[in-house]
């Protein structure tokens, strides 16, 4: 059985340490091997008998789509096998959050792929970044590095969320919602149902 873990960020130096690229941290700690391919980086990596590519797309946010689209039919995995990991403002820093599908809740990384793809039926795994932000500065925001307390807390984010994006592989959704949306939710009162 073959499964896209896709996570979000901009291609570059200049991004690599901002908010935005949270989904680039967490997919790199599953994987040391990246290669080049089209629209991005990849990795391959087996999980419980699963075969997992791995994927940091080169298009930048606000065109995501492209490359998941492409490397959902050029691998050939079911819509049902993808996870898309991203930042969200919605939550805070270092609450987790699994869904099988939702709304893009303004986030263009999200928007690109629900185009490209069809609609917003994949699981995404939304990693909070918190909103500590003056209004109109959101984009400032994200794109800004982290602060040095929120540096301190990096490690068990991304280290959470790699263990949560293996257990979808390896144990479907639902059952990785009931597991983590608790624990690693941080007071997420009691497991969702799969939706937005």
């Amino acid at each position: 059985m073959k499964f896209l873990i896709v996570g979000l960020g901009n291609p570059g130096p200049k991004y690599e340490n901002t908010r935005h690229n949270i989904g680039f941290r967490v997919v790199e700690k599953l994987s040391d091997d990246w290669q080049s391919g089209s629209h991005g980086l990849l990795a391959r990596i087996k999980h419980r008998g699963k075969q997992i590519t791995l994927l940091k797309p080169d298009t930048f946010m606000n065109l995501s789509g492209k490359a998941v689209r492409y490397w959902l039919q050029a691998e050939n995995v079911p819509k049902e096998n993808l996870l898309v990991i991203l930042d969200d403002l919605h939550l805070d820093f270092g609450q987790l959050r699994l869904r099988g599908k939702g709304s893009d809740a303004g986030h263009n990384g999200l928007k690109s792929i629900d185009q490209l793809t069809g609609g917003n039926d994949y699981a995404r795994l939304r990693c909070g970044i918190g909103s500590n932000f003056h209004p109109g500065q959101q984009a400032d925001y994200v794109l800004s590095e982290w602060s040095g307390a929120e540096r301190a807390g990096l490690p068990t984010l991304v280290d959470t969320a790699a263990e949560m994006a293996l257990h979808f592989c390896g144990h479907g959704l639902q059952n990785t919602m009931n597991k983590y949306n608790v624990r690693g939710g941080k007071g997420d009162p009691k497991p969702p149902k799969g939706g937005e």
